[in-house]
């Protein structure tokens, strides 16, 4: 073997060698963000903000779909001995009805959407903040998310989610 690739072959080594003993040292978390953004107690009182805010025009909608049902039952009911100008009317009230409530029900799921989605941009930024700062003060040297692998004793989720209790 000539003398070039013999000392490539010892730096190539020695290289290896010292990135494994590198490696070795390093601190390493895990933290799985879908379940603090489920569990954590800030994301949790989102969800309970959201419902408060959006359960009135729940109900609304829920009145408006049972007034859509009757007046059909109604008209399947007693279609056939009403008038032809009241069961027009009827047929357009309940068509009225109907496109009234599809509308309600856009614009119900795309505001909610719209306020879930800015709920949850403040999780992510709590949840982030509180990740730094754990990784900082424990001396982490990376903490990764969305992993296709990780071993439970780099998981440090539990401990996220309590600090974001306090």
């Amino acid at each position: 073997m000539n003398k070039v690739v013999l000392k490539q072959l010892v730096v190539a080594v020695s290289l290896l060698v010292s990135s494994v003993t590198a490696m070795a040292d390093m601190k390493i978390g895990f933290v799985n963000t879908d379940r603090v953004f489920r569990e954590a107690p800030i994301a949790l009182a989102a969800q309970k903000k959201l419902e408060k805010e959006f359960s009135g025009r729940d109900a609304d909608l829920q009145k408006m779909a049972k007034q859509a049902r009757d007046l059909q039952a109604q008209l399947e009911k007693d279609g056939l001995t009403m008038s032809d100008a009241d069961k027009q009317r009827k047929e357009r009230d309940l068509a009225n009805l109907n496109r009234d409530y599809q509308r309600s029900v856009r614009e119900f799921r795309e505001d909610l959407n719209v306020r879930r989605n800015e709920e949850l941009v403040k999780v992510q930024d709590k949840a982030r903040k509180a990740i730094q700062a754990y990784g900082e003060s424990e001396k982490y040297d990376v903490i990764l998310e969305d992993v296709i692998y990780f071993s439970p004793k780099i998981d440090i989720t539990d401990r996220i989610i309590r600090s974001l209790s306090q």
